[in-house]
């Protein structure tokens, strides 16, 4: 029986070609898989050397329909830009040493990838053809393990859910075929990181959760759990979401809900801080133009996933006097949490999720320091660069 795909490996100089705007992508490595007689594609992006025996981190994501229609979109180019985010979260991880044991113990041979699917209609989650497209996956993700010295580890990330059956979960499934698919929900401690970072920053501004103002962009799985978290303060929300029987939801708890086309309105409202949890591009020039001249709006952060299509941007914000910390930070834990658990697996010990929500909560008090040392020099410095003085 022949393979269901044909391979293509990228060395990381035509990764450069690729994707020639992202800085670090001529560090990436990429294994390209295309199914046989399918418009399947998999990309497998990473910063593991082969034969390095180095283990490579990031999700698994299914590409949704709001980047596949994108007519930049390459599923080679979103692996290679989402692998160089996924790396700026192990460096951020390592600098601050925030993780679970086990990861703590292996640091040096952790380095950031990504997987990218892209499917067809009739093949995402919970379409007909779903269990065919996730079956090719597994067969190019056991061909990377077996051929290329690495070791892929993937986690939760978008597209996933039940599957046609209408009780099987991708993630388990994948599990089931390749056990360096690891199932935890991500959410959970992705969201406990980005609460300590906001908690932290707001601090630093002597703003209390309770009288806070914030903004959410992407009221998903983790954009959900923030929302929750943060009423429960008492903080007051406001919110964008592209669902319209997620913003019925959103609405029906007292919480001001726009769609994305309101997002320019939303922007005008007064804020303390802006959260970001959408599927990606949220920071576009439009939106950094916007949050500059929200008087109010003091602390910008979340864990979305190429937030900024310009980075070159960023330094409009701080100028502006407003605090800006890489999503690639506040989003540090749902990776962390995907190692612990495959290094729990390999050694045959007990996973608990606890160990990651306990690390998330270091979180708060290198934030706090970190927008507390940019205000203190009069925003004349960036926040990464407060973090690495703080580390120092």
């Amino acid at each position: 029986m022949g393979k269901s795909f044909r391979k293509t490996v990228v060395e990381p100089a035509a990764s450069a070609t690729i994707a020639p705007e992202t800085s670090g992508a001529s560090k990436v490595w990429v294994y390209l898989y295309r199914h046989a007689a399918e418009p399947w594609t998999l990309a497998i992006a990473t910063h593991a050397t082969p034969g390095s025996d180095q283990l490579s981190l990031g999700g698994f994501r299914i590409a949704p329909e709001e980047r596949t229609e994108l007519p930049s979109f390459r599923p080679d180019r979103e692996a290679i830009e989402l692998a160089v985010g996924m790396e700026e979260k192990v460096y951020w991880s390592r600098l601050i040493r925030v993780g679970g044991p086990l990861t703590q113990r292996d640091f040096g041979r952790i380095v950031g990838g990504k997987c990218v699917l892209e499917p067809t209609p009739d093949a995402r989650i919970g379409c007909p053809r779903d269990f065919a497209l996730l079956d090719f996956a597994i067969d190019c993700l056991n061909d990377c393990a077996a051929t290329a010295g690495i070791h892929v580890t993937t986690g939760q990330d978008l597209g996933h859910g039940v599957m046609s059956d209408g009780k099987t979960q991708s993630l388990q499934y994948l599990n089931a075929g390749f056990p360096g698919s690891v199932v935890a929900d991500t959410s959970m401690p992705t969201a406990a990181g980005n609460y300590q970072v906001l908690r932290g920053m707001l601090r630093a501004f002597d703003i209390v959760l309770s009288r806070a103002t914030v903004g959410l962009i992407g009221v998903g799985h983790i954009g959900q759990r923030i929302l929750d978290a943060l009423c429960g303060d008492g903080a007051r929300m406001l919110a964008v979401e592209p669902r319209s029987a997620k913003r019925a939801e959103i609405a029906a708890r007292g919480v001001r809900v726009w769609s994305p086309e309101g997002k320019g309105d939303f922007l005008r409202e007064p804020m303390d801080a802006l959260v970001l949890n959408a599927a990606g591009g949220s920071l576009d020039p439009d939106t950094i133009e916007r949050c500059t001249r929200n008087e109010r709006l003091s602390v910008i952060c979340g864990s979305e996933n190429l937030v900024m299509p310009d980075p070159t941007r960023a330094p409009a914000l701080q100028h502006a006097h407003k605090v800006f910390a890489p999503t690639e930070f506040g989003g540090m834990m749902g990776y962390l949490t995907a190692v612990e658990e495959y290094l729990a697996y390999v050694a045959g010990e007990p996973f608990r999720i606890e160990t990651l929500l306990d690390a998330a909560r270091q979180l708060e008090p290198i934030c706090f320091a970190a927008t507390k040392q940019v205000r203190d020099r009069g925003f004349a410095m960036s926040f990464e660069d407060a973090i690495r003085e703080l580390a120092a």
